[in-house]
């Protein structure tokens, strides 16, 4: 009797599985061509905000092979849609209100998400590597410690 009630189990799941693969959301894995970037203040700065910022701010996104499967490709699209309304660095054309706050959310740990870096590893920054996104950021974007808003 277990047994069976395993099986069909496994099979339920397995079957919603499937049917989950059919809702489209999730699949729009477009990269808008890029109009602008900032004015960054050094190549390391650029460099830094690619490596950690940039799948999810910008136009340029590298969507890996589990992006396509739901229910994480819902997870992943959602991400990145809310990631480009909020700051799109590919997209300086348009305005970016909240750039001037991404220097105290990247030193308070808040971005890169935690979860992000588990999954890419080469977005995970030292201490010093996080020191220098801060500056750079402040440096190029403005930021609250700074007393400094970016006006476009």
């Amino acid at each position: 009797m277990f047994p069976k009630l395993v099986l069909r189990v496994f099979l339920a799941a397995l079957i919603l599985f499937a049917l989950i693969q059919l809702i489209p959301y999730g699949r729009a894995h477009e990269n808008p061509s890029a109009h602008d970037e900032p004015t960054w203040d050094s190549p390391q700065t650029r460099a830094l905000s690619v490596r950690a910022c940039y799948d999810c701010h910008s136009n340029e996104t590298r969507w890996p092979w589990y992006s396509r499967v739901a229910p994480i490709s819902w997870v992943i699209q959602n991400h990145v849609v809310e990631g480009r309304e909020t700051l799109n660095f590919s997209d300086w054309t348009q305005p970016q209100p909240d750039a001037a706050e991404s220097a105290d959310e990247v030193s308070e740990g808040e971005m890169p998400p935690a979860g992000y870096g588990l999954m890419h590893p080469e977005a995970r920054l030292s201490a010093s590597e996080r020191q220098q996104l801060v500056q750079g950021l402040r440096a190029t974007l403005g930021g609250h410690s700074e007393g400094r808003e970016r006006g476009d």
